[in-house]
């Protein structure tokens, strides 16, 4: 064990910052390599004896050369207003990503506006399918360009055995009745009607239809097409134009048995 050799004696803790200049010469001397606590209580210490100052230094050493605990601290708790409690886990992060989500509604005018969209769309698409439909019908019935033929005995040389021939076409939008008497082509004849205009005019359908309009009993040609209609009045072996009245007796004889 390491013997402690001391001065004359040993200098009260109270006196240890204002010591003399005499005595702070003085040393004390270890045989070891241990260092002195150094003593700043106010109060006069009694001496200690050799084993005691030994024991007491290797503590202060031990306790200096001890790493210093570190307290733990909690982490700071987040307040959450109102009456909303705190949940540990999956529910808390849901219930609050539940209540931060802002909720949206749609206005009812969205509503409106897409259905007159939807609307809007479908009528498109219903008037171009009938359009289709109309046009294919017409190809199937009339061909192009559209071309209609009756037989018919209107007292132009025919009889019911051999009835005159009839084609009314539409050649891009003008209206040509040909009529071949009793089925004679060499006596041909051509009857011009009205230009069409408008869209798809040249894909208008054209028909005829023989009737006494005028009460002469002479079958008169009717042409139609377009939602109109024209009268061509049979007269000395041929077809011409109505008068006034001839045509106000063909209205009249439409309005009764119609087309």
């Amino acid at each position: 064990m390491p013997v402690l050799e001391s001065t004359d004696r040993v200098a009260p803790r109270s006196v240890v910052r204002h010591r003399p200049i005499e005595e702070a010469n003085k040393r004390s001397v270890v045989t070891t390599a241990a260092r002195p606590i150094t003593q700043r209580a106010s109060r006069v210490r009694p001496q200690i004896a050799d084993d005691d100052l030994i024991s007491e230094w290797k503590r202060g050493d031990a306790e200096e050369s001890a790493p210093v605990p570190q307290r733990k601290t909690n982490p700071p708790v987040r307040r959450v207003p109102g009456n909303v409690q705190r949940r540990s886990g999956t529910s808390a992060r849901t219930t609050t990503q539940a209540r931060t989500r802002p909720h949206l509604r749609a206005h009812p005018l969205l509503f409106l506006g897409l259905g007159m969209l939807a609307m809007l769309v479908l009528w498109t698409l219903l008037t171009a399918g009938l359009n289709w439909w109309n046009d294919t019908m017409d190809y199937l019935h009339y061909g192009y360009p559209r071309t209609f033929q009756i037989d018919a005995v209107v007292g132009h040389s025919d009889s019911a055995s051999n009835p005159s021939h009839y084609l009314a076409i539409n050649l891009h939008g003008k209206i040509e009745i040909i009529e071949f008497p009793g089925g004679d082509a060499s006596h041909a004849r051509i009857y011009l009607g009205p230009q069409l205009f408008g869209p798809g005019a040249d894909k208008a359908p054209v028909t005829l239809k023989f009737a006494d309009v005028n009460g002469d009993r002479q079958p008169d040609m009717l042409v139609f097409f377009q939602s109109s209609w024209i009268v061509f009045i049979n007269n000395q072996g041929g077809f011409r134009t109505p008068t006034e009245q001839e045509h106000a007796e063909a209205v009249r004889y439409l309005a009764t048995h119609g087309q």
